[in-house]
C-alpha cells in the first residue's frame, strides 16, 4: 500500500501487475474502501495483461479524511435541494473525478481504462466524460446518470443505508449485524451471501479507518451532482454498462440509461445480480472489462 499527494490530499493505493502493460483504474463506491475490489478479481484482470490499480477515494480507507465537516443532516439536505439552493458540501463528484486524473498524474501514466462501482462508476463516467483524453475506456457498474426522471432508491432501502450504525469500537457484534443487514438485502437473489466473507471485509474496512461521517459527505456530493448524461455524451471511447437485475439501490432502468446516453455502449444486464460483485460473476465482469479495454487497439 502507498501513499501519494494528490490535488492537496493524501491517496492511498495499491498496483498489480506489469507496470508497461496498460493501466486499468477501479474505483470504489459509496463510503467503501479499495478493498471491495478484493485481490483475486485484482489479480484475475492483472493476469490478462493489464497494471490494476485501486485507491481509497477522498474521504474513506487511509486516504485523506474531512471529519472535520459537520455531520450531514439528511432531512436538512433534501430541504435546501427542494428549495432550489446548492448546500454547503466539502467536495463534489467532480473532486473526486479530479482525484481519479490526479492520481494517474502521480504516477505518471498518460491515460487509463476506468472502472467504477456504483459511485465510483459516477466518478467514472465524470472521468470519461470530463477528460476525454485521459481514459481509455469506460466500464461502468451498477450505477447510474443522475437522470432525475430515473425511478428513486425505495425508501426502505434508503433508511437502512443512512440509519445510524453502532459504533464498531464499543459494540462490535451490533455493527456486523448493522453493515450485514444492508449488504444482504442489496445482494442479489442468484447467488449464496457470503456472510463470513462478508463479515471479514466489513472488520478489515473498520480496522483500516473508522469514519461514521463520509458515507454522509458522499451522499452529498452526489445528491448535487445532477444529471451527468451531457458528459456522457461527449465519451466516444469503448463503454461498457454494467447492472444487475435484482438491483434493488439502482434499478436496472438506470443501467439502461447510462448505456443510451453513451454513443455505442455495450449494456450487459446480468440475472441474478444485485448491488454487489459476487465472486461466481468475477469471470464475467473481467471479460467484459477485458473486451471493452481490447476494443480502443
Amino acid at each position: 500500500m502507498n501513499i501519494l499527494k494528490v490535488n492537496g490530499i493524501d491517496l492511498a493505493y495499491d498496483s498489480y501487475g506489469n507496470e508497461t502493460d496498460e493501466t486499468i483504474l477501479l474505483i470504489a463506491g459509496l463510503g467503501t474502501q479499495m478493498i471491495r475490489w478484493t485481490v483475486p478479481f485484482c489479480e484475475m484482470l492483472a493476469a490478462r495483461g493489464f497494471r490494476v490499480i485501486r485507491f481509497d477515494n477522498r474521504d474513506t480507507g487511509l486516504s485523506t479524511h474531512f471529519s472535520h465537516h459537520p455531520t450531514l443532516d439528511f432531512e436538512a439536505l433534501a430541504k435546501t435541494l427542494m428549495s432550489g439552493q446548492r448546500p454547503y458540501i466539502p467536495y463534489s463528484l467532480n473532486d473526486m473525478s479530479d482525484d481519479v486524473i490526479g492520481l494517474l498524474d502521480a504516477l505518471g501514466i498518460k491515460k487509463a481504462h476506468v472502472v467504477g462501482r456504483s459511485m465510483g462508476g459516477m466518478i467514472a463516467q465524470l472521468a470519461a466524460g470530463r477528460y476525454p483524453e485521459r481514459v481509455l475506456s469506460l466500464t461502468s457498474i451498477m450505477s447510474t446518470t443522475g437522470n432525475p426522471d430515473l425511478p428513486p432508491t425505495s425508501p426502505e432501502v434508503m433508511a437502512l443505508m443512512t440509519r445510524p450504525a453502532p459504533n464498531p469500537m464499543e459494540d462490535e457484534a451490533g455493527y456486523l449485524a448493522h453493515s450485514l443487514a444492508f449488504a444482504k438485502r442489496i445482494a442479489g437473489t442468484g447467488y449464496p451471501f457470503e456472510e463470513n466473507e462478508y463479515r471479514s471485509l466489513i472488520r478489515e474496512e473498520v480496522q483500516r479507518a473508522y469514519d461514521p461521517g463520509s458515507v454522509g459527505r458522499q451522499i452529498a456530493a452526489i445528491a448535487v451532482s445532477g444529471d451527468r448524461r451531457p458528459h456522457l455524451e461527449k465519451v466516444t471511447v469503448p463503454a461498457l454498462i454494467i447492472h444487475g437485475m435484482d438491483d434493488p439501490m439502482f434499478v436496472p432502468a438506470c443501467g439502461k440509461d447510462t448505456a443510451q446516453a453513451i454513443s455505442g455502449a455495450e449494456f450487459m444486464l446480468l440475472e441474478g445480480m444485485g448491488h454487489d460483485l459476487p465472486p461466481q460473476l468475477f469471470e464475467t465482469i473481467a471479460d467484459g472489462i477485458e473486451r471493452t479495454a481490447r476494443r480502443n487497439g
